[in-house]
């Protein structure tokens, strides 16, 4: 498997505090299954000031660390980058990094509410020749009421990244709830692990990628560990891979469906309100160019 997010590098964001917590995060990684690790550390400025060289550093530096202790796990470098202004130069400029030098960036909304104009944000990120991987949608304490914008955004392209630890229950039964939503509703290009450390949140790809079988079928499970994150690494065009499908047309019966738990909001509906609390209309509109943008049709 390939692990495109984790917090995995030493002493450099809220993820691994030092060397023996990364080396001991590898080893639960490679039990795993998992055979490349993106390190992704927080850029935010003002709390995280990471910069693509010194990222690029200390993952050469953790590299030579796992080699020196037999760890078989190819690392590659990235970044979990918030969604601020200027963000399109910070990658033009290489302060700001994708994944392993690729056309796909990991992007982190704020967590509590939804920022005006998010739409444009990632319109421009796809302006300029980027492809924008949302990180942990199901996580995000705005879900619920700007649901909407989810669905518009992967209609537009814009691919979703779903936490392993959340389809298990391990962010609560909220997380759950909408990381099960999404999957069954075909909306989840990647699964990754966000692996912080080895206890709290320990690299647990695997039971991620069991649970979301159980949901969508071995083959889709697959794609989102497998065939997608092979896709990032080497720079391939999104179209290249099959898309998400839905939980129903992903290989599980209907008596397998019809056993499944019936999925209610732990607290009530979407509803459907804009980023930046306007009419639809006009981010339908933007996301519109979006999909022409990409070449997806409307």
């Amino acid at each position: 498997m390939f692990d495109i997010h984790s917090h995995i590098l030493p002493g450099i964001d809220d993820g691994a505090r030092d060397l023996s917590v990364s080396l001991a995060m590898a080893r639960l990684a490679v039990a795993q299954g998992v055979t490349v690790q993106a390190c992704t550390p927080h850029i935010l400025p003002g709390m995280y000031d990471n910069r693509g060289e010194a990222i690029r550093r200390a993952v050469a530096a953790l590299q030579g660390a796992l080699d020196e202790a037999g760890i078989g796990l190819r690392l590659v470098a990235g970044a979990d980058v918030h969604l601020v202004p200027g963000l399109v130069e910070g990658l033009q400029s290489g302060r700001v990094l994708a994944l392993a030098d690729s056309r796909y960036v990991l992007v982190e909304p704020p967590e509590r509410l939804a920022p005006p104009r998010m739409a444009d944000q990632f319109f421009g990120l796809m302006l300029a020749g980027y492809h924008p991987i949302l990180t942990h949608p199901e996580r995000l304490g705005w879900v619920s009421s700007h649901y909407e914008l989810i669905e518009q955004l992967t209609q537009a392209g814009v691919w979703m990244q779903v936490t392993a630890g959340s389809l298990t229950g391990g962010f609560g039964r909220r997380a759950q709830y909408w990381a099960e939503r999404l999957l069954e509703e075909g909306r989840v290009h990647v699964l990754a692990s966000d692996a912080h450390d080895t206890e709290r949140r320990p690299p647990d790809l695997l039971q991620g990628r069991e649970a979301a079988a159980r949901r969508v079928g071995e083959d889709e499970a697959t794609h989102m560990v497998v065939t997608r994150p092979m896709c990032i690494l080497a720079n391939d065009l999104p179209t290249s891979v099959p898309g998400p499908v839905a939980g129903a047309s992903a290989g599980v019966s209907n008596e397998q469906q019809a056993s499944l738990p019936q999925q209610r909001p732990p607290s009530g509906r979407p509803s459907g309100i804009d980023a930046d609390g306007g009419e639809p209309g006009g981010l339908r509109l933007l996301l519109g160019r979006m999909r022409r943008l990409l070449g997806t049709g409307e």
